[in-house]
């Protein structure tokens, strides 16, 4: 979590990560924390290519919204060197962005269709570039929001990245699977979440694609610590965003954040946030999300005491975990 952790820690934990067991790494890329509180928003691009020096897995964006802040040309740039730097090794995550991040260029912010129909056209428009650019050939885009003069990326991988669809919605969710390579979604109950790779599946059915080749992650929040009192503890201090059971996408100040974050309760975590002192009870809730068809799970926990979680869950957790 780049909004939490400085980047030298990042790297130092990201390795333990990986010799505790842990295969890979996402980072989303934020120009501000959600609160004051988390402290940090390091710059994306740069940490994951620190990240493909000291560790072997997957990198990952989950994710980078070319939409507002990066036009789309400069987000496929420095996903197609990542990808040469590390090939087989990175995946681009892609989403519609929020105003917390987005804002700070100063541009207009628009309704939710609005901005979910810019991330489509940037995906087409970064899917042009990578395809014509292993063709060694130039390609240009007149499109409703973004305009590329023609051009090509000159520094490609031997195949493109991956292009994977952050989304919490249904319709989008089809959306995605007609267009992209797969999906990410966020921690939320199982029972809200089938229906996202449901609708999935679906729209990869009707563009004549087979949904079993495409890639479908999750990303989970927990707090684990050896106390309960301590893990509601570590929660409410250190990420009462997800507790806020209301869009934050328009909300475009952390500090203003904070204010609202004084009126979350523990209960607020619920289907949200596992919050539990037992690894047994965090093994049987990840399992569950493998169970429902996602490939990789990705975890966030939200103590500072990282190198603590990654011992315990390295143990206790992925050894226990099946397919």
């Amino acid at each position: 979590m780049l909004e939490r952790f400085a980047p030298g820690e990042v790297i130092a934990l990201a390795q333990q990560a990986e010799a505790a067991g842990f295969t890979g790494v996402m980072a989303a890329d934020h120009f501000q924390p959600w609160i004051p509180q988390q402290g940090q928003a390091s710059f994306v691009w740069n940490v994951l290519s620190a990240l493909g020096q000291v560790t072997a897995g997957d990198l990952g964006t989950g994710v980078t919204a070319p939409t507002f802040r990066w036009h789309p040309a400069m987000v496929a740039q420095a996903s197609a060197t990542l990808a040469a730097m590390y090939p087989g090794r990175h995946w681009l995550g892609i989403g519609s962005g929020e105003a917390i991040n987005e804002h700070v260029v100063g541009r207009y912010w628009p309704e939710a269709p609005e901005r979910i129909d810019r991330m489509f056209e940037a995906v087409d428009i970064i899917r042009k570039l990578f395809t014509a650019s292993l063709a060694g050939r130039d390609v240009r885009h007149e499109g409703r929001y973004y305009k590329l003069e023609s051009t090509r990326l000159w520094t490609m991988p031997d195949a493109a990245p991956p292009i994977l669809i952050g989304t919490a919605g249904p319709v989008t969710a089809k959306r995605a699977g007609r267009t992209v390579d797969g999906i990410v979604v966020d921690g939320a109950p199982v029972e809200k979440v089938a229906p996202l790779l449901q609708r999935f599946a679906e729209g990869s059915r009707e563009a004549g694609r087979d949904p079993r080749g495409q890639t479908r992650i999750i990303r989970l929040h927990l707090s684990w610590a050896p106390t309960h009192a301590e893990a509601v503890a570590n929660a409410l201090r250190e990420w009462p965003n997800a507790g806020m059971r209301f869009p934050k996408s328009d909300i475009r100040s952390p500090f203003e954040l904070e204010q609202i974050a004084r009126t979350v309760r523990p209960e607020d975590f619920e289907g949200r946030v596992l919050i539990s002192d037992d690894p047994e009870v965090h093994r049987a809730h990840i399992q569950r999300y493998l169970d429902l068809g996602f490939d990789r799970v990705y975890l966030h926990d939200v103590s500072r005491e990282q190198a603590r979680f990654l011992e315990v869950f390295g143990r206790e957790v992925l050894p226990r975990l099946s397919r």
